[in-house]
């Protein structure tokens, strides 16, 4: 297979393994992917798992017209990548083995040589020539091993990945990328998201084409899809909305309450409820929808004074991978001393950004009339935003939005007749009751000053503290008369027509401008309120909130001058005048302070 007029496939498919690292079923077989670059110099890019020495060999040199190559590129040392090393070094003895120290290191340990005559040692930013192919090296500690060097090659725009954008399946097996990709993610690379999002800052600094993974298919179309799938999987983001339920069972009362609740959520507006039995599914895949949704309930029987031993697998299985920002319900049965809610949130109680549901169902052998009470408000509490978020089940007069307003941060919606439109304030505020009007600052060289004034118009979101930094630089740190900032978002809308954000609000508000108050740099919007809901129960993001858990430290290491303390824009320089602006957040020198 041609990746290129000069980058070659001559990987293997294994269609005899069941189980991959001997715990990840694999109905469909395993990809070894493996590459060759032609050029004056030849280079092989990683080799394959030990079945399939003489299948790589010949696929080497049929891609090759039988000339020797000149370098093999280790960018792994996992046996499934790298168990041909000494087959390929006899075959080519003149041959170089260009990898990273700790790789060399890894293959004494392996295969009891690192071939110290015929090493290359690379580290991040070091190049390699091939003739008209430059190729590059990105360090990729701990994506997923320690010792991982990856390849971009600046001609073709092809950057080879190792094993991230990699996915369970073999190449020859037609199947849905996203499913096996995100098992693979979540079972084998999900401990270390945050490696990975260093790893794509990287990536996003080079132009790059085409994915050459070591698992599963070359990527050369809609990358956007994968890497915002990758963002979303590395930031322990939501991918998609609904409600994971996992569940163990031992005489069928705890299934049966399982049952019930599913209905109740369908019914009450949930668009995607999962179910789990972990005694009989695959643990990957549950694991893997634990991290898909935000909201998981948890059901299991009191088992020795402890839980369910499944239930109990289940839950390392998420503390390992380290499991967070989600919203977790508890289910629990017990014929003479429930303890599962107790043992569960001791379990869990240390995962960041995680909250518990108000409502914990205890039953006592069998669903009676108390415990099916507590189902009911389970399931009304897990709706409540799925409910507040349709029209049809909505309460539009919900005043009670407007005690989510204090000094907190909210994203302000908007359309110039062409598309939507939002921006990150920090300044709404209640000013009367009787009727009930809402002031809203904003400055006049944000683009959405100049909407609203021709509009009248607008939503005011109300940020949660489940809200992620990346809603605050898609909102706050790009101007809307050049980025469409809802291109990725499920639009729903008020009954004014704009936009309401779908996710990490716990409320909004519609207002009409009744009255506008000239601040020179900035305008004032006195507005009525026309329409109200109350999303969620999840607190207010305040502005102290986001500095303290959101906002990302500045990277200000070797730096002079100075970084704004709003969105951690670094200005180099020794004097920072006075008129200076911010050209992410807009806000002005006084919000800046000094490096250091």
């Amino acid at each position: 297979m041609n990746i290129t007029n000069d980058i070659r496939y001559v990987g293997v498919n294994d269609h005899q393994i069941d189980l991959f690292e001997s715990q990840y079923v694999v109905e469909n077989g395993m990809a070894y992917n493996s590459y060759v670059i032609m050029d004056k110099k030849i280079a092989v890019l990683d080799s394959v798992d030990a079945h399939f020495t003489h299948e790589w060999l010949d696929n080497i040199q049929n891609a090759t017209g039988r000339k020797a190559p000149d370098y093999l590129i280790v960018q792994h040392m996992e046996p499934d990548h790298s168990a041909n090393i000494g087959n390929f070094m006899k075959l080519y003895p003149n041959a170089k083995v260009v990898s990273s120290a700790k790789a060399f290191a890894m293959m004494k340990q392996f295969y009891g040589t690192d071939f110290a005559d015929r090493q290359i040692i690379i580290k991040e930013g070091d190049t390699l020539s091939l003739g008209k192919h430059e190729l590059s090296f990105v360090a990729a500690p701990m994506v997923h091993w320690p010792e991982v060097m990856m390849t971009y090659d600046a001609c073709d725009k092809v950057f080879f990945s190792a094993d991230a954008f990699g996915k369970f399946g073999a190449l020859d097996v037609e199947e849905d990328w996203a499913c096996e990709a995100r098992r693979y993610y979540f079972g084998i690379v999900g401990k270390y998201g945050t490696q990975v999002q260093n790893l794509l800052k990287k990536a996003a600094k080079l132009d790059i084409q085409t994915i050459c993974p070591l698992h599963g298919p070359v990527l050369s179309e809609n990358l956007e899809y994968y890497l915002k799938l990758y963002n979303t999987w590395s930031s322990y983001g939501i991918e998609t909305e609904g409600i994971m339920i996992a569940y163990t069972s031992v005489y069928g009362n705890t299934k049966k309450a399982v049952e019930l609740l599913a209905e109740k959520l369908r019914a009450k507006g949930c668009p995607k409820v999962v179910v789990n039995d972990l005694a009989r599914c695959d643990m990957a895949e549950a694991v893997e929808d634990a991290f898909r949704y935000g909201k998981i309930i948890l059901a299991t029987t009191t088992y020795n004074a402890d839980i369910f031993p499944f239930m109990k697998e289940f839950i390392g299985h998420l503390l390992e991978r380290n499991f967070q920002n989600r919203k977790i319900g508890i289910i629990e049965n017990g014929s003479w001393a429930p303890m599962a809610a107790k043992v569960i949130k001791k379990m869990l109680e240390g995962c960041k950004n995680t909250t518990f549901a108000n409502t914990t169902v205890s039953i006592k052998s069998a669903l009676n009339e108390d415990s099916s009470a507590q189902l009911e408000a389970l399931a009304e509490e897990f709706c409540k935003d799925y409910l507040a978020q349709k029209d049809e089940t909505a309460n539009k007069n919900d005043m009670t939005a407007l005690f989510k307003i204090g000094y907190g941060l909210y994203v302000v919606t908007s359309n110039d007749g062409e598309k939507d439109n939002g921006l990150i304030v920090n300044t709404v505020s209640q000013v009367t009751d009787n009727p009930n009007r809402v002031a809203v600052c904003i400055n006049k060289a944000n683009y959405s000053h100049h909407i609203i004034k021709q509009t009248g118009i607008m939503n005011v979101n109300c940020l949660s503290t489940e809200a992620p930094f990346r809603v605050f630089q898609n909102f706050g740190f790009q101007s809307g008369r050049t980025a469409d900032k809802f291109a990725d978002i499920e639009v729903l809308r008020s009954d004014n027509g704009l936009a309401f954000l779908p996710r990490y609000i716990n409320a909004f508000m519609s207002l009409k401008v009744e009255q506008y108050v000239d601040f020179d740099t900035h305008g004032m919007f006195i507005c009525t309120v026309t329409e109200a809901r109350v999303i969620s129960d999840v607190e207010t993001m305040t502005y102290n909130y986001y500095q303290s858990h959101v906002k990302p430290k500045p990277e200000t290491e070797g730096k002079k001058g100075f970084v704004c303390k709003i969105c951690g824009y670094i200005y180099e320089g020794d004097v920072l005048p006075d008129d200076f602006i911010c050209p992410l957040c807009k806000h002005g020198a006084a919000d800046f302070e000094p490096i250091g």
